[in-house]
């Protein structure tokens, strides 16, 4: 027995909303860190800095590589760019951490 189309899009939109809520939370915690390193850049080691632009670089290549549906909402969509803008903006602030760093 297949499900109506209806119940598929709403399941899948549910999934959506959840995975693009972790990305936000993800990147929320991401920009806490990079500030608090900001703060304190002399403490910042080489190692963290690796770590750091390579979670960075996984958060942006899980956001930049996401496909929607086409029947995705408008304010799912609006949020997604925004996210895409925030982890611009992150390592961008990232990358002057970085340069105080070293």
């Amino acid at each position: 027995m297949s499900m109506p189309r209806d119940v598929v899009k709403q399941e899948i939109a549910e999934a959506w909303s959840v995975y693009v809520a972790a990305l936000g939370k993800s990147l929320a915690k991401l920009e806490k860190d990079v500030n608090e390193a900001g703060e304190m850049a002399h403490q910042c080691t080489s190692e963290w800095c690796e770590a750091t632009e390579h979670v960075i670089d996984e958060l942006a290549n899980a956001l930049f590589s996401i496909s929607e549906p086409r029947w995705s909402s408008k304010q799912m969509s609006d949020k997604i760019k925004e996210l895409k803008y925030r982890v611009y903006e992150l390592y961008a602030q990232y990358r002057d951490v970085y340069q105080k760093v070293t």
